[in-house]
């Protein structure tokens, strides 16, 4: 096979639907280019939103762009959480809690947090990904990360789901936000990545290498955005 292209080169803001791997999306926007397609973060099959990839010579730019703040809207279904902390998972527990309850567990989820990684990562659990072990039904004890929840606002609370908007550092699992608050993320919205947003990202179907933000451009705005929030 010949060496991908490194033209065009920029950076894509993509919608990505509900159903498709973040992969089958990156090989979606390659066969538009023709050129060498990387990602600065991936999302589940059943979560959407925006996806930021690097087309040509701008995959180098993903070191840069990884680990930028995430934002998501989430509904969470509190009548039942599952063993992944997503609709795929096996059901553990049937109990949803009562709206003081909820109130402490969401207060507890703000600022710096240690949560368990969901079973379903994709991290590398002996030697091999855990969501295979998942799949098989090995049990294993995930290892904890440390992030952090600047924000965790509720939008809307039935008393059997509750609908947040999260602003989380880079690495956060919404799912284990979910599974922590006593349900699980029956749907899951990227809606922002630093200062990228996906009011400006398009479906991939509708993407045209014409859309590709120059490289310069994405530098400049995540420097803003870092100036910003160290001001």
């Amino acid at each position: 096979m010949p060496p991908r292209a490194l033209e065009p080169a920029g950076v894509a803001l993509v919608d990505k639907p509900r159903g498709p791997s973040s992969f089958a999306v990156v090989a979606q926007i390659r066969r538009v280019t023709g050129a060498r397609t990387g990602h600065a973060g991936t999302l589940d099959p059943f979560a959407t939103g925006l996806l930021l990839l690097l087309s040509g010579r701008a995959t180098k730019l993903a070191p840069c762009l990884v680990g930028l703040d995430k934002r998501y809207v989430t509904e969470i279904d509190l009548t039942r959480r599952t063993s992944t902390g997503d609709p795929e998972g096996a059901v553990v527990e049937c109990q949803a809690p009562g709206e003081a309850e909820l109130g402490e567990r969401l207060e507890r989820l703000r600022g710096e947090i240690e949560l368990p990684i969901p079973a379903a990562s994709a991290v590398k659990i002996g030697g091999e990904r855990a969501y295979r072990l998942a799949r098989r039904g090995v049990e294993v004890e995930m290892p904890v990360r440390r992030s952090t929840v600047h924000a965790l606002e509720v939008i809307a609370y039935t008393g059997e789901s509750v609908t947040l908007d999260a602003r989380v550092s880079s690495g956060t699992y919404v799912r284990s936000l979910a599974i922590a608050l006593g349900g699980h993320c029956a749907t899951l919205r990227r809606t922002e990545v630093g200062p990228f947003s996906v009011v400006d990202a398009v479906a991939p179907e509708a993407f045209t290498a014409e859309r590709l933000l120059a490289e310069a451009d994405v530098l400049a705005w995540v420097e803003a955005e870092r100036a910003g929030l160290g001001s």
